[in-house]
């Protein structure tokens, strides 16, 4: 019986499989750093829900309550009747977008909402995280 020598394997292909190993590693970092660039200036935690929706928002107003009970108009530090005249110095359909700690005060939140209530801001968004 005859041997036969095993010729040596030629590459005819290009093996992707480290360069997409290596691209998704750089997706992964870029997500991550998005997601902290987003967060926001000002210090908060946001509550949690299950049913939640990300929608393409257009110029928005943001306002935020953090933990302590203090309400901010975009990054301005403001009280309920300082944030009561800015928000009806703007238009009705101007989004506002509420960010309120999970740890503030029920109180807070309903104060806000009861603002944007009597002013009839007809497009407003709760932010949670997932």
């Amino acid at each position: 019986m005859a041997r036969c020598k095993k010729q040596p394997k030629r590459f005819d292909q290009i093996n992707v499989i480290p360069f997409i190993d290596i691209m998704l590693v750089l997706l992964v970092m870029v997500l991550t750093t998005a997601t902290f660039i987003k967060q926001g200036v000002i210090p908060i935690e946001l509550p949690e829900a299950k049913a939640s929706e990300k929608e393409d928002l257009k110029k928005e107003i943001s306002v935020y309550v953090n933990a302590k009970g203090e309400m901010f108009y975009e990054k301005e530090k403001v009280d309920a009747k300082e944030l009561e005249v800015k928000l009806s110095q703007i238009d009705k359909k101007q989004t506002v977008v509420l960010r309120s700690d999970k740890e503030s005060r029920f109180q807070d939140f309903v104060t806000v909402m009861d603002i944007l209530k009597r002013l009839k801001h007809e497009q407003l968004y709760i932010v949670t995280k997932e």
